[in-house]
């Protein structure tokens, strides 16, 4: 039901979380949160002590144990929004800008098979005189405004967690795992608007967590979701507490039930 005090109407946040696109396990995890609070970013990440990248929200800074590491997409965004029609000065400053962001994601589709370490050797070779040379060209604009002045002044208060990839190769330098996964989210609740209950938003995001994280490890949604619903209930009347191990989609069974060329392979 509703807290007491809260109206049904009341803004409320779906977080959504993805592991590294290296990551073993791919997993994508949705959390109702009534609020955009840092704190909630805490509550599920605040003993992680390694890479997280995110967009630029000032929130994120309370997880003081993790390294922070931006987002490119969302830094060439801001010159996308910033490119009005016609050619204008600003137009042909908005493009430049756009120009940087883009080469920078050209070196890592060139660099997507190396190993981490090789990666990282490769960054700091080839990304980081881009960066050098993007961040030079960003102290010579003079008086910008509007929608180009916030593209200027976020990649500039952003440059700490913008430059953090060229220390790790194990990271990417988007969060374009994350707005993947929510991009059915986001074009969904058009339909099915919104909810206006704790229980329907925390069974929505159960739902959520569990078809993004089978679509990010091979599967299909559908045919995994009606396995689950014939597995489970059985399962859980003959033991409550019993392992679930074998229905996780990276699981071995679950990947020789719906992709079984792949599991051929393996074994």
């Amino acid at each position: 039901g509703i807290p007491p005090g809260r109206d049904a109407t009341a803004e409320s946040r779906i977080w959504a979380y993805a592991s590294s696109k290296r990551a073993k396990r791919q997993i994508r995890y949705f959390r109702y949160e009534q609020s955009r609070k840092g704190a909630c970013a805490e509550s599920v990440l605040g003993g992680y002590t390694g890479v997280v990248v995110s967009d630029g929200y000032s929130g994120y800074g309370i997880l003081s144990a993790a390294t922070r590491a931006g987002c490119w997409a969302h830094a060439r965004r801001k010159w996308v929004e910033a490119m009005p029609q016609g050619a204008t000065k600003e137009n042909a400053l908005a493009a430049k800008g756009l120009e940087y962001c883009s080469r920078l994601f050209e070196v890592e589709q060139r660099l997507e098979k190396l190993t981490d370490k090789e990666r990282l050797e490769q960054r700091r070779l080839l990304s980081r005189p881009i960066v050098d040379e993007y961040y030079a060209w960003l102290q010579t604009i003079f008086k910008p405004a509007g929608k180009l002045k916030k593209a200027i002044v976020y990649s500039l208060n952003q440059k700490e967690y913008l430059c953090a990839f060229l220390n790790h190769g194990e990271i990417e330098i988007s969060n374009n795992q994350v707005e993947n996964a929510i991009r059915p989210i986001v074009v969904g609740r058009k339909n099915w608007l919104f909810c206006d209950t704790q229980a329907g938003a925390n069974a929505s995001v159960i739902i959520f967590t569990l078809l993004e994280t089978a679509k990010a490890n091979g599967l299909n949604p559908e045919a995994y979701l009606n396995r689950l619903l014939t597995v489970l209930p059985e399962r859980f009347t003959a033991d409550p507490h019993g392992s679930v191990d074998d229905l996780l989609p990276w699981s071995q069974e679950m990947h020789r039930a719906f992709m079984p060329e792949i599991s051929d392979v393996d074994h």
